[in-house]
């Protein structure tokens, strides 16, 4: 299969063959020196070779602002290599290698030069004396080593490479030429003769020998056939798939070199679990990248392991595959196997791997204790009874509430993890969600898995977690002071990549932070004179959301803007194009990433700002708690639930409730500040202050609360603004408010208003004829008409959910709205005040 790949026509024709020539400026594994025609490797970390790399870090050093990479490439002088270089031909024998590379001839002629040019000294000219020689009659060979298709430079048949590795390794075998070779053999023509005290030792020691370094060339010779095929495939598959993994040449050919000293058949007949090597990791993602090639949906599913390539998904920062080897009952993992690719067939597809490992996990559990305590280990479904279900659920609990280990789940050092409540009620909800499915499909029944050990499965019951505070005064006072601010980017961000630009933006916008983390390089501009931050909402699906921001932060961004451009330059020793600029992040990391599109982590953004955060010695706090702290100032300032799940980008009213941070007067309030005329207006339904179109100041509302007592008095089905009543008189209407146009109706009595139409159209409907039925209608129209208007009133402000939520008829709702709202305590007495022999007099 990988033969048909491999000489396939989509296939890269550079990774064919047993030694591999790669390119000095190839995109995935060029290996030459960033400077024009230097011809030395560059470093592991860098463009530049080990002596460029010094002088460009000298260069920053002294002009860390001014100086571009173009400049430096303008003046940086190439250099020749050191070692690793293709040999050369001596130009007098054309069978033999050149010992000198400088003077390109073999070792018995560069000995004769030596001897010419001491006899004769200044005089010496090695032009005239070259055109003199005479080549020797045959060269010795290629190099004895089994890898080595260099030539030979001595009979002994080794190359100056091995020849040099012969002598360091003690000469094995002790093979030796004849004293005086040069002279009595090389003159006449005559083969020289090699002798070793264990010729057997000699050999073997020359069969071992890995291949010679050798500038930009990975060397397969001496590998076995199926190795050698998955290391081609996997070099050719790594240029494909945009992984920002770093294959260098020096690592490949470690890799090489392994394989052919262990003599595995394949990559995976290597130790991969032995150290952590840059040649085991990627050995591990070529097997990686072959699974989907080597197994079907149905062998992985026979292997007891899923591979997300096969249903078109690659998780992000997770491997594609998912072991199920911890679940001990064959049966057991095939039901995971099938919720599992019911999930990746899904529409709806996880977008991280969290739901996949909680499912694995709940059932390796559940397997874990059946194979203790259920007949059979387990492994017959058709003797598993309600009583093992009940036992699983009650040692799991104890071992929650006691922080016991568990049976099965282990920490990346390899000691048990200890169950928790949290952990516990994750597991009781998969395991009930995966084994139900049984029943959904009607598969219970064919594996023989009884109906009563499925329906007693427990429920693990919802999250308790708790919802995070806005930061309180002085931590927020804490977090903007300049000092402290520079301290975070001085101290926490050393590589400049614009942790405080990241924070101060969280701050402003309250965005998700991966929504910040993430912003391209454009994300910002003036629309209309006003600047403009752009960027996605991912999680809800809003993409290219454009928001105002103040122009301190558009400043700040656009400084960081330049700081990126120049870090690209130095790079690439050129300025971005348009296109790459579409690509590139604001806030770019500097591990493999040489086109800058790849943004900082949240990991290492929420690490840096918790170590901040603990310096300061203030409590606790995270960068998600601004999201928090900005949704409770909009409600605060006069903001509807409505217009903060807008801004925030919410899923719902709901999730924008859990945002805030507020008492529940305070979100009652808000209702009777929508104010519409009533029945017997000249405009029924009229929004007062036309607040559905210009919803009221923070100072408007404020003052209708705080003034309400003078303004206006509680009626039957809204407020009276007749002043003498509302002065303590008589009404003058006999309390007929129905009719009166100094009724106002207001969001809080909705529901009144409501019974009261459906009364009405009640009495209608049983009218003895239709003549009294339009009368009734006729009556009660301007009340219907105030009823949709205040309806729309509270629709427009997203209001009229929790206007329909709050019934007056409930005592404890009364009371609250009367004397929370209608007569505030604090504005009715001022307690200090008040003169006990004034009021007795």
């Amino acid at each position: 299969m990988l033969e048909a790949l491999i000489n396939g026509p989509s296939f890269d024709p550079l990774f064919r063959g047993d030694v591999l020539k790669i390119p000095p400026d190839h995109e995935k594994y060029g290996w030459g020196c960033a400077v024009p025609e230097c011809l030395r490797t560059r470093n592991s970390s860098g463009d530049f070779c080990h002596t460029h790399q010094k002088e460009w870090n000298e260069c920053l050093a002294q002009e860390p602002r001014e100086a571009t990479r173009a400049g430096f490439l303008s003046i940086a002088e190439p250099l020749e290599p050191k070692e690793g270089c293709e040999p050369e031909l001596c130009v007098i024998c054309p069978d033999r290698p050149a010992y000198v590379r400088s003077r390109r001839i073999c070792m018995m002629h560069y000995r004769q030069w030596n001897n010419y040019a001491r006899r004769a000294g200044a005089t010496a000219d090695y032009s005239s004396w070259l055109r003199d020689q005479v080549p020797y009659p045959q060269g010795y060979g290629t190099c004895r080593a089994s890898t080595c298709e260099r030539l030979a430079d001595t009979p002994l048949g080794l190359c100056a490479q091995h020849r040099e590795r012969y002598i360091a390794a003690g000469r094995p075998g002790k093979a030796s030429l004849p004293r005086s070779w040069e002279r009595h053999y090389e003159r006449t023509g005559e083969s020289v003769p090699v002798s070793a005290e264990d010729p057997s030792a000699f050999e073997a020691w020359c069969a071992k020998q890995q291949p010679v370094y050798q500038i930009g060339q990975i060397n397969m010779v001496g590998m076995r056939p199926l190795a050698k095929a998955e290391l081609q495939w996997g070099l050719e598959a790594h240029t494909r798939d945009g992984s920002r993994t770093l294959w260098s040449i020096t690592d490949l050919r470690m890799l090489t070199n392994e394989c052919r000293e262990h003599d595995v058949d394949s990559l995976a007949g290597l130790d991969l679990d032995r150290g952590k090597t840059r040649p085991r990791q990627i050995a591990r993602e070529i097997l990686s990248r072959l699974r989907p090639i080597y197994y079907t949906k149905e062998d992985s599913r026979e292997a007891g392991f899923i591979e997300t390539e096969h249903f078109g998904r690659r998780l992000p920062g997770t491997d594609t595959c998912f072991d199920f080897s911890a679940v001990p009952q064959r049966w057991l993992r095939d039901v995971l196997w099938d919720h599992l690719a019911s999930l990746l067939q899904s529409v709806n597809c996880p977008r991280s791997r969290g739901p996949l490992d909680s499912a694995r996990r709940a059932l390796s559990e559940l397997g874990a204790f059946l194979e203790v305590d259920a007949p059979d280990a387990g492994h017959d479904p058709k003797l598993l009874t309600i009583r093992h279900v009940e036992s699983f659920a009650a040692d799991h609990r104890h071992r929650a509430a006691s922080n016991l280990p568990s049976l099965v789940l282990r920490r990346t050092d390899g000691s048990p993890a200890t169950v928790t409540k949290a952990s516990a009620r994750t597991t009781f909800n998969y395991v009930r969600k995966v084994v139900y499915e049984l029943l959904e499909t009607g598969r219970a029944d064919a594996i023989g898995l009884d109906r009563a050990f499925i329906t007693a499965l427990p429920r693990g019951g919802r999250s308790q977690g708790r919802k995070r505070r806005p930061f309180d005064d002085r931590l927020a006072r804490a977090l903007a002071d300049e000092v402290n601010l520079q301290q975070f980017a001085a101290t926490w961000d050393g590589n400049d990549r614009g942790l405080r630009d990241a924070w101060e933006t969280l701050v402003y916008t309250g965005r998700r932070c991966s929504e910040v983390l993430k912003l391209r390089f454009n994300c910002i501009s003036y629309l209309n004179g006003v600047p403009m931050l752009w960027h996605d909402q991912t999680k809800v699906g809003n993409l290219e959301e454009g928001i105002r921001i103040p122009e301190y932060l558009f400043t700040r961004l656009d400084t960081r803007r330049k700081t990126t451009l120049q870090r690209f330059e130095r790079r690439q020793g050129r300025l971005p194009t348009v296109l790459e600029q579409e690509q590139m992040a604001l806030f770019p990391t500097h591990v493999k990433n040489p086109r800058e599109a790849e943004s900082i982590s949240y990991g290492f953004f929420s690490s840096s700002f918790r170590a901040w955060v603990a310096t300061l010695d203030l409590g606790r706090g995270v960068p998600h708690q601004a999201r928090h702290t900005l949704a409770t100032k909009l409600l605060r300032a006069g903001a509807s639930l409505t217009h903060i799940k807008k801004y925030l980008g919410q899923v719902s009213e709901r999730m924008a409730e859990h945002y805030v941070d507020i008492t529940g007067s305070e979100l009652d309030d808000v209702l009777p500040r929508v104010w519409v005329g009533g029945p017997g207006s000249a405009n029924p339904g009229e929004p007062l202050f036309n607040t559905a179109i210009n919803p009221l100041s923070r100072e408007t509302a404020l003052a209708m609360a705080v003034d309400v007592g003078r303004r206006c008095t509680p009626a039957l089905g809204g407020l009276c603004t007749a002043q003498v009543v509302v002065d303590g008189g008589k009404c003058p209407r006999k309390l007929d408010c129905d009719s009166c146009d100094k009724l106002v109706m207001t969001g809080a009595d909705l529901l009144y208003w409501r019974r009261k139409r459906e009364q009405w159209y009640s009495i209608a409907e049983r009218a003895p004829d239709d003549a009294t039925a339009d009368y009734l209608h006729k009556v009660f129209e301007p009340t219907a008409r105030a009823i949709d208007g205040l309806e729309k009133a509270l629709a427009g402000l997203g209001l009229l959910d929790q206007a329909l939520a709050m019934d007056l008829r409930r005592p404890q709702d009364y009371f609250s709205h009367m004397w929370n709202t209608g007569f505030p305590v604090e504005e009715l007495a001022d307690l200090d005040d008040f003169d006990d022999e004034e009021n007795v007099a």
